[in-house]
């Protein structure tokens, strides 16, 4: 019979949940808050379409 070995693996660092919050100061001409929907094997936020074109920061609250 064939034992079965229980393998644990760790999360690389990139996907692990950051330790510490950090602090950012971004100015810019609007803001918006949206929650990101799922999109295949993505996710995906809808902007207005004024916006297109234009350059955004995206940063992830929680």
């Amino acid at each position: 019979m064939a034992r079965k070995r229980n393998i644990q693996t760790e999360l690389p660092p990139s996907s692990a949940e950051p330790r510490n919050k950090s602090k950012f100061e971004v100015y810019g001409e609007e803001m918006i808050e949206k929650e990101v929907k799922r999109s295949g094997n993505s996710g995906r936020v809808y902007l207005p379409p004024e916006w297109v074109g234009k350059h955004v920061k995206i940063i992830r609250i929680d």
